[in-house]
């Protein structure tokens, strides 16, 4: 243990010496979030893409992860020097113990490229205990080899963060549509992290565990915009590992306009609502997670550095008969209006929703629901809660059926006909194309 602490408070005094080395910086530097993906119920709850049998790696949801390691890997948006990682118990019945935290970059995989993996610390401790309802952040770890490489060849390229559960872990707070393979040691198998290889990380999923939020130390003016909302953020359609998700193909544009300057953040989750669930719990949990309402303290303001939110959402909240379009413009007033209270700075800027007419998503694609998307549609642009709007339902939109347009329908994640409500890559490029940067910075 007492070695342990020594290497993370080496670690960290080395970063910290290079920053304040001369000409080894020419502006501020902060903390500011990379990626993110929110905490959206105790596994199983959710609805995850192309997901493997999990029946081996966590054969009891109840008792958790037990005595194992889950190597996940994640896509900064930007990258620095040092990162920070954010581990959730948010929706955990018992304290979570974990240790071994490593990051290192992927090589391919569950393997590490050799002397790219380096420990993480909590308050320079290999060890930490979260919580029921908490969550916390790491302390800094240096990575050497971004330095070296240059934040443009390391564009789209992963970290791959392991990270060791002592004992039983119980309920599993995690975010199920990750659209990105990740990788599980069996249980009782130990802690793995500090290896490189991959063969001690026999199960693939596609969900991410526990981690949440991932910062990169940033020039202080870099802008974060938080793109929050349901499945068209979260990405449901996209194509597995492609990262065409419309805010990665946004992100892509704008890092080809402005270099690093701009970190793009998705806080999407499948299934959310504005309003509703009411009273959502741990113990019954709903597949879309908290309301957004609920959620914006973790999702928006918990995140560092946040300049922007981009709000896409309404739809679920419209597929349940007994709610109004009036319903949900209040909610978006409310979620506005916390927002700003806490942050005034923050531009927010919310989108038409898009039509789902003739859906075969449950609840979805009936007239009734497409009448009421329009009315809301109507209101927040003759009298919007937000700083801005977008029209995305324009840019998808067939006038002629009033559906999707038939080039966005064939689903890019696992090859069948569509489902008539998520767009596939294409229609994700189209949306992010649509986008006028000066909407979202005047």
């Amino acid at each position: 243990m007492r070695i342990m602490r020594h290497y993370g408070r080496i670690g960290w005094i080395i970063l910290v010496l290079s920053t304040l080395a001369p000409g080894a910086q020419s502006r501020a530097e902060e903390w500011k979030t990379a990626w993110a993906a929110p905490a959206q119920g105790p596994f199983p709850a959710g609805y995850p893409t192309a997901q493997p049998s999990l029946e081996q790696a966590i054969p009891d949801p109840a008792r958790g992860a037990a005595d194992q390691t889950f190597r996940l890997l994640v896509r900064p948006d930007i990258w620095g020097k040092a990162v920070r990682l954010r581990f959730s118990n948010a929706f955990g019945s018992r304290p979570v113990v974990i240790d071994g935290v490593f990051v290192g970059l992927q090589a391919g995989a569950a393997a590490v490229s050799k002397g790219t993996n380096h420990r993480a610390t909590f308050n320079f401790s290999p060890e930490v205990a979260i919580p029921p309802g908490e969550s916390v952040w790491s302390d800094g770890v240096a990575l050497p080899f971004a330095a070296a490489i240059g934040s443009e060849l390391l564009q789209g390229r992963k970290l791959a963060v392991s990270f060791h559960v002592k004992g039983e872990s119980g309920a599993i707070t995690w975010h199920a549509k990750a659209l990105t393979t990740s990788y599980i040691s069996p249980p009782g198998s130990g802690s793995r992290g500090h290896e490189e290889g991959e063969s001690n990380f026999p199960h693939s999923t596609a969900s991410w565990y526990f981690l949440d939020a991932l910062d990169v130390l940033a020039p202080a003016d870099t802008r974060v915009i938080v793109a929050f909302g349901d499945s068209l953020t979260d990405g449901s359609s996209s194509t597995i590992n492609g990262d065409d998700r419309w805010p990665d193909a946004f992100s892509r544009i704008l890092h080809a306009a402005y270099g690093d300057r701009i970190s793009i953040v998705n806080s999407g989750i499948g299934g959310n609502e504005v309003v509703g669930p009411a009273g959502y719990s741990a113990r019954k949990p709903t597949a879309g997670g908290p309301s957004a309402l609920e959620r914006i303290h973790r999702d928006v303001l918990g995140l560092s550095g946040v300049t922007t939110v981009v709000w896409l959402e309404g739809i679920n909240d419209l597929a349940h008969p007994e709610r109004t379009p009036e319903e949900v413009l209040e909610g978006f007033r409310k979620g506005a209006a916390l927002i700003k209270s806490r942050a005034p700075d923050i531009r927010i800027v919310g989108s038409t929703l898009t039509t789902v007419l003739g859906g075969t998503v449950a609840g979805h694609g009936a007239p009734e629901q497409d009448d009421k998307r329009k009315r809301l549609n109507r209101l927040i642009g003759e009298n919007s809660p937000f700083d801005a709007l977008l029209d995305f339902d324009a840019v998808v939109l067939d006038a002629e059926s009033g559906k999707i347009r038939k080039e966005f329908v064939p689903d890019s994640s696992i090859g069948h006909a569509g489902d008539w409500v998520h767009p596939n890559r294409v229609g994700y490029l189209r949306l992010a194309e649509s986008i006028d940067v000066k909407v979202l910075f005047p």
